[in-house]
């Protein structure tokens, strides 16, 4: 309960105190390509249960017909404005409302497209016991997930045979650790992670 507290405060708050920011930026994004606002996904959520994960359009229309994974910063799909969007997180930002409904928290392992969900073992399915969030500890760890695909001769291998389960095995461990304080240190170590990572 607790947590569901804090996540509706701040989720408020958020929304309230970053509404002319928000406009910003979808006057922005409307004016640097065409199609909508918002990119709308279904994601995996608590209990296996399917939702709408909201975000800040960053590619051109129809691009994740081409893929569901991005490679590199530079992914030609990606539009100017939502290079900077996806650098600074900003994308990120309308998930308050997720947060706000109830869908996600502010922290927990990020929610997963069913494609890659219908993949996990038993132990991995563990994640789907809480609801996700939109950062945690390995959100941080893989913060340049997009650089380590672009290296790759097979991105989509290589995030199923190496990244996901180790972003997997992170998510396992918080899940045991979980408590607002911990919760705190990441949302914490997010900020710093995306003010003062270093440039690529």
């Amino acid at each position: 309960m607790c947590k569901r507290l804090f996540d509706i405060f701040f989720s408020v708050l958020g929304i309230i105190i970053l509404t002319p920011f928000l406009v910003i930026i979808a006057i922005i994004i409307l004016a640097d390509s065409r199609g909508g606002i918002f990119y709308l996904q279904t994601r995996v959520g608590k209990n296996n249960r399917d939702f709408r994960l909201m975000k800040f359009r960053t590619m051109r229309p129809n691009s994740d017909k081409k893929g569901l994974l991005t490679v590199g910063g530079r992914d030609s799909r990606i539009t100017r404005t939502g290079y900077y969007l996806r650098k600074y997180k900003l994308d990120e930002l309308p998930q308050l409302i997720n947060v706000l409904k109830g869908e996600m928290s502010f922290v927990g392992p990020r929610p997963e497209v069913r494609k890659y969900v219908e993949l996990y073992n038993q132990e991995q399915k563990k994640v789907l016991t809480v609801k996700p969030g939109i950062t945690d500890y390995a959100s941080i760890e893989y913060i340049n997930e997009n650089e380590l695909l672009a290296k790759s001769n097979n991105p989509e291998k290589e995030y199923i045979e190496n990244i996901m389960p180790a972003k997997l095995k992170i998510n396992l461990i918080y899940i045991e650790k979980a408590g607002l304080n911990t919760d705190l240190k990441i949302i914490i170590k997010t900020i710093l992670k995306i003010l003062f990572k270093r440039k690529q």
